[in-house]
């Protein structure tokens, strides 16, 4: 008998232990991980780095309130304004509170020029932002928010079929209440689907000319997960906030909100705070997956890395087109969209010793640590191979 909730439909399995991309079972049985705790472990299991800093930052300072100055977190918040967009960054200790937390900056800012009116999201449908009710309003999706009401305001919605190049419908969606779009640079959960670069520099675009606010969702998809440090970073544009999470933890839970000097003016003493966010322990962790991931010779293996894992992946496709739609996304935040439910895939994957997870619209999620090794992945491929042959 179990005391959890039964929020979660859990697989009959647990484990003991994990070794880089490898999980191993409770009952003895070797797994390669491609959940790898759904994109947060983004350096797989007990590396050794991880093992060293959390044993020595153990002995020294867990936590302290952030009534003090917490120099670790200064020294965090440094190195990721200094590679990235940002001139000042928030902790959290997760991707819902990072982004509950961009919402709150967005309509903060406005607040504080003067206009509290412009208070409104507008997202896409169905995309998503947490659990957090907040978050799930601003998702906008029916199964997320079935029995959670009243509904939470504040959210407008976009299709995601309107994401063409000119984006037809957007700007009638734009009020003058809106104070900020918010949408993940790939939506993970909505079925892996990276928004074009075109699209992104439209969103840009007409935020300057609308003035408001350009928020994107990196909690996913960012911190190296597409080779490049965050996933916005080849459309060349610059958002205003940008909520990450996961992967800057490499399996301990951080969470932050990036943003600009300007939307940052509006958090003054008082306005936000968390009591675990921005923890000495937390902070030296993320520092050294930073240290490690924001290296350039690391970005470049996971490229190469994912090129050779989606040539492989559309070879499979090629080889069974009544099973495999489509090959998705970027980097490795991979998803293989099947022509029928992919519960039984994912089954039948399990059975030959790869995890993976589901997303939307029938496929398969594949989040292989980034220091995945070509020789996993190729054990990753022929297993794929080999469930496709069965099911064919």
């Amino acid at each position: 008998m179990s005391y959890l909730v039964k929020n979660y439909n859990r697989k009959k399995i647990a484990f003991k232990k994990g070794k880089g991309s490898y999980l191993f079972s409770t009952n003895g049985k070797k797994y390669l991980d491609f959940v790898q705790g759904i994109a947060v472990n983004s350096l797989g299991h007990a590396h050794p780095k991880l093992i060293k800093t959390i044993k020595d930052q153990s002995k020294k300072l867990w936590h302290v309130s952030n009534a003090f100055q917490i120099p670790e977190g200064e020294k965090l918040a440094k190195k990721l304004c200094k590679k990235t967009f940002a001139d000042c960054v928030m902790f959290q200790n997760s991707g819902a509170e990072a982004t509950e937390a961009a919402i709150k900056v967005a309509k903060r800012y406005f607040y504080s020029v003067g206009k509290p009116n412009k208070n409104r999201i507008l997202c896409i449908k169905n995309s998503f932002h947490g659990r957090t009710l907040a978050t799930i309003y601003a998702s906008g999706s029916k199964k997320m928010t079935q029995g959670f009401g009243p509904k939470v305001l504040g959210f407008d919605h976009i299709e995601f079929k309107d994401f063409k190049p000119r984006f037809p419908n957007l700007k009638n969606k734009i009020k003058k209440n809106t104070a900020a779009i918010m949408v993940e640079t790939i939506l993970g959960e909505g079925g892996i689907k990276p928004i074009p670069v075109k699209c992104l520099k439209y969103l840009r675009n007409i935020c300057n000319k609308k003035k408001i606010l350009l928020i994107l969702d990196e909690v996913q998809c960012g911190i190296g997960r597409t080779g490049d440090f965050f996933a916005f970073e080849s459309s060349k544009v610059k958002p205003d906030i940008v909520p990450i999470a996961k992967g800057i933890g490499g399996g301990f839970p951080i969470g932050a909100v990036l943003m600009n000097k300007k939307v940052a003016s509006g958090m003054i003493p008082g306005t936000h705070g968390s009591t675990f966010g921005g923890n000495p322990l937390a902070m030296k962790i993320g520092s050294t997956v930073l240290d490690i991931i924001a290296n350039k010779s690391f970005l470049r293996n996971v490229k190469k890395n994912s090129e050779y894992f989606h040539s492989e992946l559309k070879k499979i496709k090629t080889e069974f087109p009544k099973i495999i739609k489509e090959v998705r996304g970027r980097g490795l935040l991979i998803g293989l969209q099947l022509y029928r439910d992919q519960t039984n895939f994912i089954k039948h994957l399990m059975k030959n010793k790869l995890l993976t997870i589901r997303a939307a619209e029938n496929v398969i999620r594949i989040l292989p640590p980034l220091n995945v090794k070509k020789k996993e992945i190729d054990q990753a491929v022929n297993i794929i191979k080999r469930v496709c042959s069965k099911l064919n």
